[in-house]
């Protein structure tokens, strides 16, 4: 009987486990900044990251919030990035480090319009719904 009330235990206590941490995964709200600027257009559904390929600055990734009709950056948080070829659709891992902030001109010095640079967010507590951004 004790083997039966401790299997069962255990399995109460890795359903609970996955619970909270399905609850956590993608429950704050994040964004691409350029020099402290949201690069999305509209944060919604139908928003679209553009920059040009003159554009010059840092970029980061950082908590995004609402306030005063404005978003604002808030902690900046832990990305990679990734090219994807405009002509081809092919994936290029930009660089192996993981980055805070990173100076858009070296990035952009990798890409040609048409391509995208693709951000992705290390813990998976984020949200960043836009994370393609498209070089023109």
């Amino acid at each position: 009987m004790t083997n039966k009330c401790s299997l069962l235990t255990a399995i109460l206590f890795i359903a609970f486990n996955i619970n909270l941490n399905a609850q956590s995964r993608f429950s704050n709200c994040s964004a691409a900044f350029l020099n402290q600027k949201m690069i999305v257009d509209d944060y919604s559904p139908h928003g679209k990251c553009v920059l040009n390929t003159s554009a010059s600055g840092q970029l980061t990734v950082s908590t995004a919030t609402y306030e005063n009709n404005q978003w604002h950056a808030g902690d900046k948080i832990s990305f990679k990035l990734t090219i994807r070829d405009g002509a081809t659709k092919t994936l290029m891992s930009y660089s192996d480090a993981t980055y805070k902030e990173i100076d858009i001109k070296k990035v952009l010095s990798k890409c040609r319009k048409g391509d995208y640079i693709l951000v992705s967010v290390i813990k998976d507590e984020y949200a960043l719904p836009h994370n393609e951004i498209l070089v023109e």
